[in-house]
């Protein structure tokens, strides 16, 4: 048994949750959300080299993977694999890439199942921007 780190009620350290004042993982000294995120230390103008982030933070807002290689449910990399993202190359459900492999796309080429793209498209409903805009 320990104290949990908010009310000092006395909780088994594997406690999910404080039953005294609801803390989450109240055995755990600091506790920054639920979830899974690496970082690993190499970093290249700033960014780590590579971010996985399939994390929420306490409050419940998702931790965006920010990297060089970009890996989660939200990401912004040079190289995105996510479920919502942006980059220059990009694999998601959602993006707006140079180039995506998507289900939903706005890129410079993209292979989706509806995108919209400047150079290059192919896909079940893709459309070249300039098509779009000249429609109106």
């Amino acid at each position: 048994m320990t104290s949990c780190r908010e009310c000092d009620h006395q909780v088994s350290e594997q406690a999910v949750a404080c039953p005294g004042c609801g803390a989450p993982y109240p055995a755990r000294e600091h506790w920054d959300g639920y979830g899974f995120e690496y970082k690993s230390h190499a970093a290249i103008l700033g960014l780590p080299l590579l971010h996985v982030s399939f994390k929420y933070r306490p409050n419940r807002t998702p931790v965006v993977a920010k990297g060089v290689i970009a890996v989660g449910q939200f990401g912004a990399g040079i190289i995105n694999i996510s479920q919502f993202g942006i980059g220059v190359i990009s694999l998601s459900q959602f993006t707006i890439a140079g180039y995506a492999l998507a289900q939903f796309a706005l890129a410079y080429s993209c292979i989706a199942q509806f995108g919209l793209y400047l150079d290059r498209g192919y896909g079940q409903v893709v459309v070249q921007l300039a098509d779009m805009l000249g429609r109106f």
